[in-house]
């Protein structure tokens, strides 16, 4: 089964909310979501806060200065790892962007946003 590949830039970057949704630590590539900038909510759900140990998570959202862009990693996941994340990111909606290095990934983003990330 071919990877999916997911940029992260927020808590799925922690390792133990890795081992808590796929069992183990992944590793990540570096790379950029450009033409994005990052903000902070809150989350309400108590499994979400209970892994990730905060209720404040990263969001992130179109900016206006083409400068601007977003760091974060690059992880290969099984689709029984995404459905794991899915599950997971219960105030994001999982959409695919071009990163920086050309690749193209899977994002959560706000779930009320209009048009693709």
């Amino acid at each position: 089964m071919a990877d999916i590949l997911l940029f992260s830039y927020g808590t799925l970057r922690q390792p133990e909310v890795q081992k808590a949704l796929f069992g183990r630590h992944v590793e990540g590539t570096p790379d950029a979501l450009p033409g994005f900038r990052q903000r902070m909510i809150e989350i309400s759900d108590p499994d979400v806060i209970a892994k990730s140990g905060t209720r404040w998570h990263p969001m992130v959202e179109p900016s206006d200065d083409p400068a601007d862009a977003v760091g974060g990693l690059v992880f290969r996941l099984t689709s029984q790892d995404i459905a794991s994340a899915d599950a997971y990111e219960v105030d994001y909606v999982r959409r695919e962007v071009r990163l920086r290095s050309g690749l193209v990934a899977h994002i959560y983003s706000d779930a009320n946003e209009t048009g693709d990330a």
